[in-house]
């Protein structure tokens, strides 16, 4: 048995790097990102993020990939990305005003709709986590019913709320073309969550979470942004989610 405890402060000093902790939130999408990339993102040079990205891996956070002559990162798991947007749901507000017209489009679309690893968040994600508990596709069972859960509160992990996949959620999204049998019999856990730091509420993660944004973008629902995170719903995808879960989403 392992009983060594975790080095929190080391973490806290990987993360207190503005550059690495902007390459990591740009990594949370799931996808692979070439340093290239991932040094405009941290606006520093290519040979800056090398040093950073090296850190980052030497620490777990990170994983190299290499194609060819390139090389390219990606989150070492999802574990990181929920860290970050656990984190981010107590980081103070980025100071630094937004005076373009880019920056405050890209602000908006992150709020919108992004990937939090391999599943949707901001308001697209909230929005459908919220509609599959009220059509009665997933169940919510208080954790601490003494706690409450009020509106005027970030949500909170671990002690509010567990959700469960319902019968009818199960015919709903095996209908919808997710094999959540195989779900079920896989090592992840079907439904988890996380809270979602622009809606202070919770989004759907865990394997169904992932398997439904699988399924968005390969029925063309979803396409990435410019950015990275950033994801938009498509005009078929729009159609498609009104007609599959009856939710109407404004542009």
């Amino acid at each position: 048995m392992d009983t060594t405890e975790p080095e929190l402060a080391r973490a806290a000093r990987l993360l207190a790097s503005a550059s690495r902790a902007r390459m990591l939130k740009a990594l949370s999408d799931g996808r692979p990102l070439a340093v290239s990339v991932l040094a405009a993102e941290a606006g520093v040079s290519v040979p800056t993020a090398s040093v950073h990205l090296a850190h980052l891996a030497e620490a777990g956070f990170v994983r190299a990939e290499h194609c060819g002559r390139h090389r390219y990162f990606r989150l070492a798991s999802p574990d990181v990305a929920t860290a970050l947007e656990a984190l981010a749901i107590i980081a103070p507000p980025d100071p630094t005003p937004v005076t373009t017209l880019r920056a405050h489009s890209r602000h908006n679309a992150l709020r919108r709709s992004r990937t939090c690893y391999d599943h949707l968040a901001g308001s697209l994600g909230v929005a459908l986590m919220s509609t599959f508990l009220d059509q009665g596709l997933l169940r919510r069972e208080e954790s601490d019913p003494t706690s409450g859960s009020r509106p005027d509160q970030p949500a909170s992990y671990g002690r509010q709320a567990a959700y469960h996949l319902t019968p009818r959620g199960t015919e709903r999204f095996t209908g919808f073309g997710i094999d959540v049998d195989a779900l079920v019999r896989g090592r992840r856990p079907v439904v988890r969550y996380c809270v979602d730091w622009s809606e202070r509420r919770h989004h759907l993660a865990g394997a169904l979470g992932a398997a439904l944004a699988a399924r968005f973008f390969a029925l063309n629902w979803l396409r990435y942004g410019v950015s990275p995170r950033v994801v938009h719903l498509t005009d078929v995808g729009k159609d498609g989610v009104r007609d599959a879960f009856r939710i109407e989403i404004a542009d």
